[in-house]
């Protein structure tokens, strides 16, 4: 692993509840060292937003959750994280995928989207000293080569359905490991801007009218215009107002 941390201890288990969960858990009684990655073939009980299930076929996809200590920051700052996620596995794919032939996109706050079909999400668990995180748990779930969705089909896609061939899942992870490497020691030197910049340039929607479904079941358009600092959604509603939604509050109806 061509890092100077993140990936150079990699705990793999053949199959697990979930990686996010077993990752807390050594955090909580072995205190393993910030970078150690946990990843599977298998997870029985995947994590996605919104408290929902992540299912991957065994041996498919990378499903894999990264330990970090970012001590230096503060309880407001904790979506830089998902910021820095979700560039790091577009940077992955920008990588793979012949420039121009694709639209890669963040879709707030950080599921990654390949001409409008998912491809990764990414769960991110965080414990707090007083003022500043503790330590944080970064899970990714990533479709490599997988074929079939059930129920999914139009909404999921992996690298081999674009490709049309397998891909080295051990290329792919330490690829993944290296960007959010990078990324990461930005965010430690405080290049927030940067990191802003890139994020809201590549956010699926920015400017654009949209579709949403509030947390109400009530259907509505707005404009998605950037994310604040603590990770909230802000758009401009019809009656030029702006709103900002958390993630608990808003759905994309694309």
């Amino acid at each position: 692993m061509e890092t100077l941390f993140i990936g150079k201890n990699l705990l793999f288990l053949h199959e697990v509840e979930s990686t996010n969960t077993y990752a807390m858990n050594l955090l909580r009684n072995v205190n393993p060292i910030e970078g150690t990655v946990v990843y599977t073939d298998h997870q029985t009980k995947g994590k996605g937003q919104r408290g929902a299930t992540w299912t991957s076929e065994i041996g498919q996809n990378i499903t894999a959750s990264v330990i970090l200590k970012p001590h230096f920051l503060g309880h407001k700052q904790t979506f830089y994280l998902s910021k820095i996620s979700a560039l790091a596995v577009y940077d992955v794919l920008t990588e793979i995928l012949p420039i121009g032939q694709y639209d890669i996109k963040i879709k707030w706050p950080n599921d990654i989207l390949v001409n409008h079909q998912k491809i990764a999400g990414i769960l991110i668990e965080n414990s707090f000293l007083t003022n500043s995180i503790q330590y944080s748990v970064i899970g990714v779930g990533f479709n490599i080569n997988q074929c079939e969705f059930d129920g999914y089909e139009r909404t999921a896609v992996s690298l081999k359905l674009l490709l049309n061939k397998d891909i080295d899942r051990t290329q792919i992870m330490e690829m993944l490991c290296r960007n959010l490497e990078k990324w990461y020691l930005k965010l430690k030197e405080q290049k927030l801007h940067l990191i802003d910049s890139t994020y809201l340039s590549i956010l699926f929607g920015i400017n654009q009218k949209l579709m949403f479904e509030n947390s109400n079941g009530i259907s509505f358009r707005g404009e998605p215009t950037g994310v604040s600092n603590e990770g909230k959604l802000i758009v401009i509603l019809e009656d030029s107002t702006s709103k900002e939604f958390d993630i608990r509050e808003l759905k994309f109806l694309i």
